[in-house]
């Protein structure tokens, strides 16, 4: 099965910027689609972003849009959220996920990371 670890989080101010990474282990990530999911305090987590298998076919939220990158590195087994213009409202715990399938039309919540913090302060 999949491992996933994301790493890059932090604290920045609104406006800066931040980038994510999902490693994985025990398996390609080559076979999943990607995403990554956010949930902020008192509320539900929330897909921001997903990425199919080869990394031609993206999803953002219509919250990050415009400010946020999905990416893969199928050969470093790797994942990335790019996000720029960073604002308060972006303030939560970001966690990697795989899909079941490999398109961005695939369910999600079969292996999940364990989260990294991104704070934007105003």
């Amino acid at each position: 099965q999949v491992q996933l670890v994301e790493s890059g989080g932090g604290l920045v101010q609104a406006g800066g910027s931040l980038r994510l990474s999902c490693a994985a282990s025990g398996r390609t990530i080559s076979s999943y689609a990607m995403a990554w999911f956010r949930q902020a305090p008192g509320k539900e987590r929330e897909l921001v972003s997903a990425i199919n298998w080869s990394g031609g076919s993206t999803y953002y939220a219509d919250s990050v849009k415009g400010r946020f990158t999905i990416s893969r590195d199928n050969a470093k087994n790797t994942v990335y959220l790019q996000m720029n213009n960073l604002k308060p409202g972006d303030t939560a715990v970001y966690f990697c996920a795989a899909g079941r399938g490999t398109s961005i039309a695939t369910t999600w919540g079969g292996y999940w990371g364990q989260g990294t913090q991104v704070t934007v302060s105003s």
